[in-house]
């Protein structure tokens, strides 16, 4: 019964990792294979230093015993070699970290952008919305684990390795038997204490993990949220569990302290193991005058320095439990991309702007259906509200038709389009970027001429900055309703000929709103227009009303006709 369950879950992990290491690897393949090309040549050269060195030491002191020996012994060849080897170690050390550090940025660069990707899809600005700690925390501490994956683990690894064949070749051409005992003991026990290791720490490192990411969205909930809490009377709770999160980071960190004092000791305890035994075989080698002096010598280095690259592990041993829960977060966003989301641009007919084929929509995790096979046509140019009470799907549709919300069944057609959401979102940015969302390329001269098609340049003309006035977070510094005729003059630059509206007028006084709606039906122009509105103002602009009931649309209304007439005056006045 264990070895099914733990089958596939093996399965599933070695699955989510190839899908992590698949845009890894393609990213920097030669810089990556060369920075372990680099790490590798680099341990081998400190050994090989270390163990020449020794040997001529060796070998100089006894051959200076004998004047015979001293006069014909050849110092020029060993010492060119050290100087070479010292040389060489030096420069590869530095290709080695400058190779594999800039590989290693550029791949994780690339994997946040293919994330950022991700998140574009359908249904991703929502979850990102709702979850915006968890998931800043994939984009940041998430993805910089991925660093150690090939930092800490692989060139670590595959640099052991080639220590324990070169100790192997070593020792082998003096006793064919003790190179292959050795080589076979380095790799054993050196990537066994890791393996070990790793699956000790796999638990308090995720535990450390999910304490960061507790205590990083608990510590942004107290300041955000200070004064509702205070209201509610919840400050003293939010301080408590913002405590209790770092107690649980406090205990993951001393686990893991712990474990990496056991495994230094480990790994200390084996190099010693090591450099026993290899000095017992090398003295009885030379007992039996098998080898001399120098090679005992050589022997002796080289074993001692074979060792080190095998501790390098602990510290990715001791991380990997981090990074595998990274790769099973980040994983399904790696998979790859199978179509499009949302709706389909629509290129067969130009006089049809958008059309619903029996579209049901249900929310994550719940069986009831929002939006229960709805079918529509909106002719190019046509102006059409849907209105209703909330909770009647409403906004929910629009989501839809945006492709931010992936219809369980159904189809969506729709010309490129644009959302006008009821809340208006502005960045701590200038007013030059913030309108440059909507066309990267837009000139000084478009973007007043959308403000002042928006009703803004005034206001805009008046500030000391003009469009390079910078904005607080979230708009801060422009009132309620500066901030909805900028996202207005955002609409306006963008070129889509279909535009969803969600209440765009809510929350605005009279006035005010008058004034957006008249503007916005200006300059709509030609654009097909679907407002989703429950305020008579802004269902006044439409030609065709749409009433929806509980996700279905129950009812189709013509302007000019007794029923549209009635459904408009029943619906909120100014």
């Amino acid at each position: 019964m264990n070895s099914s369950n733990n089958s596939p879950l093996a399965s599933t992990r070695w699955r989510d990792l190839r899908l992590v290491l698949r845009p890894f690897f393609a990213a920097q393949p030669r810089a990556l294979l060369l920075g372990g090309l680099l790490a590798a040549v680099t341990v081998l050269a400190g050994m090989a230093l270390l163990g020449l060195s020794g040997w001529f030491i060796t070998a100089t002191a006894l051959a200076g015993l004998h004047a015979a020996t001293a006069f014909t012994f050849d110092v020029f060849m060993p010492s060119a070699g050290i100087r070479l080897l010292a040389l060489g170690r030096t420069a590869s050390r530095y290709g080695e970290r400058l190779v594999t550090h800039d590989a290693t940025f550029d791949v994780l660069a690339s994997l946040r952008v293919r994330l950022f990707r991700g998140w574009a899809r359908a249904e991703a600005a929502r979850e990102l919305l709702m979850r915006p700690a968890r998931l800043l925390f994939r984009l940041t501490s998430d993805i910089d684990a991925l660093e150690s994956l090939y930092l800490r683990l692989l060139v670590p690894a595959a640099a052991a390795l080639g220590a324990a064949l070169l100790a192997g070749v070593v020792l082998g051409f003096m006793h064919a038997g003790m190179g292959l005992a050795l080589a076979l003991w380095l790799v054993v026990v050196g990537w066994g204490l890791a393996f070990v290791v790793a699956r000790r720490a796999r638990r308090p490192a995720v535990q450390r993990a999910h304490a960061i990411e507790a205590l990083r969205a608990r510590a942004v909930d107290l300041v955000a949220g200070q004064t509702d809490l205070v209201m509610a009377g919840r400050i003293d709770a939010q301080r408590e569990a913002l405590m209790n999160a770092d107690a649980h980071l406090a205990k993951a960190d001393l686990a893991l302290n712990r474990l990496e004092a056991a495994a230094g000791f480990a790994y200390g305890s084996a190099g010693t193991l090591t450099l026993v035994g290899v000095l017992l075989a090398v003295g009885a080698l030379v007992s039996e005058g098998l080898i001399g002096a120098p090679a005992a010598a050589l022997a002796v280095l080289v074993a001692l320095t074979a060792t080190e690259p095998f501790a390098a592990l602990r510290r990715g041993a001791l991380d990997a439990g981090r990074t595998w829960l990274a790769v099973r977060r980040l994983a399904p966003r790696m998979a790859p991309e199978e179509g499009n989301d949302g709706a389909t641009p629509r290129e067969s007919d130009a006089q049809v702007a958008l059309q619903l084929n029996g579209i049901s929509v249900a929310h994550a995790g719940s069986p009831v259906d929002v939006l229960s096979n709805i079918s529509l046509t909106l002719a190019a140019g046509e102006r059409v509200a849907l209105i209703g009470a909330s909770g009647t799907g409403k906004s929910t549709l629009l989501a839809a038709i945006a492709g931010e919300i992936t219809p369980r069944s159904g189809s969506v057609h729709a010309q490129p389009s644009c959302l006008l959401t009821q809340r208006t979102e502005l960045f701590q940015d200038s007013l030059r970027d913030n309108l440059r969302l909507a066309d990267p390329q837009a000139t000084d001269e478009q973007l007043w001429a959308v403000l002042h098609a928006a009703g803004l340049e005034g206001d805009v003309r008046s500030l000391a900055t003009g469009l390079d006035t910078r904005l607080g977070e979230g708009g801060l510094g422009f009132s309620g309703g500066q901030s909805r005729r900028l996202a207005l003059a955002r609409l306006l630059l963008r070129p889509v000929p279909l535009w969803l509206l969600d209440e765009p007028t809510e929350a605005l006084d009279a006035a005010t709103a008058h004034d957006v709606l008249h503007r916005l039906a200006r300059h709509a122009g030609a654009r097909t227009l679907l407002i989703a509105t429950h305020l008579r103002r802004e269902a006044a602009l439409a030609d065709r009303l749409l009433c929806m009931r509980q996700g279905r649309i129950v009812a189709e209304l013509q302007r000019g006709s007794e029923a549209f007439d009635a459904a408009l005056r029943s619906l909120r006045p100014d």
